[in-house]
């Protein structure tokens, strides 16, 4: 069996190469997406494929947190 790496595909919002921004902004948007849509709507899942390939695992968590806790900076 072989594993297909993939990694998210350029956004033209984002062109840098800093991509704190494109992280931030994916994990935002599959959020929204989800309480939008439902949390089984499919489409949401290209956001969750984003941000997981380009944020660290330490903000995923800690926005988790924040957002279980009721503290989330942003505006989903």
């Amino acid at each position: 069996m072989t594993a297909k790496l993939e990694t998210a595909p350029f956004d033209p919002r984002f062109p840098n190469q800093n991509v704190t921004r494109y992280c931030y902004q994916s994990y935002v948007d599959f959020h929204r997406c989800q309480k939008k849509r439902g949390a089984n709507y499919e489409p949401c899942n290209y956001f969750k494929k984003v941000f997981t390939s380009m944020c660290p695992h330490a903000w995923v968590e800690k926005w988790n947190d924040q957002i279980d806790g009721g503290t989330f900076p942003g505006r989903i």
